[in-house]
């Protein structure tokens, strides 16, 4: 199963095509713990396992998260969702969207899958409680056309979760 709100699908950029290659090959030599990249013929879209870390709210669970690369990735952040169902998390939709702002604002080309892995695992092991953002419900059903997150005009005030 995979997303609707898929970015506009540019073929990826020379650049981009190496660079996820590189990212690639040294996924496969050495995978950040917890994760598990489904292998594809698609370079453009990843599929990745994530096991929730022991010892946090979300020990022994399994998520999947969808990453799509942009045309002119690593330059553009990819878009990256979790493919729902999505875990509870006051920063992560109902609709898989998850409020990050390196993935966003923060963004820097320096920054690989992996260190987006690491964040997003860090940022669900830090949690105190299992629930939606208060704004969840609007936030869904304004998004019921495929909008993508990266549409949104995202606000990053709470980082104590």
């Amino acid at each position: 199963m995979t997303s609707s709100a898929a970015p506009s699908r540019k073929a990826l950029s020379r650049i981009a095509c190496s660079r996820l290659q590189k990212e690639l090959a040294e996924w496969q030599r050495n995978p950040p713990a917890g994760f598990k990249h489904r292998v594809t013929d698609n370079l453009q879209r990843w599929v990745i396992e994530l096991n929730g870390a022991p010892g946090t709210l979300y020990a022994n669970e399994m998520y999947q998260l969808q990453v799509d690369f942009p045309e002119h990735y690593p330059m553009e952040a990819p878009q990256v969702i979790f493919i729902p169902p999505a875990p509870m998390h006051p920063h992560i939709y109902s609709n898989g969207h998850i409020c990050l702002d390196i993935l966003y604002d923060s963004w820097s080309p320096a920054m690989t899958v992996s260190s987006i892995c690491i964040s997003i695992l860090s940022m669900l092991s830090s949690a105190t409680a299992k629930q939606r953002p208060v704004d969840n419900d609007r936030y869904v059903k304004n998004c019921k056309s495929g909008r993508s997150p990266k549409e949104t005009r995202w606000w990053f005030h709470d980082d104590k979760v």
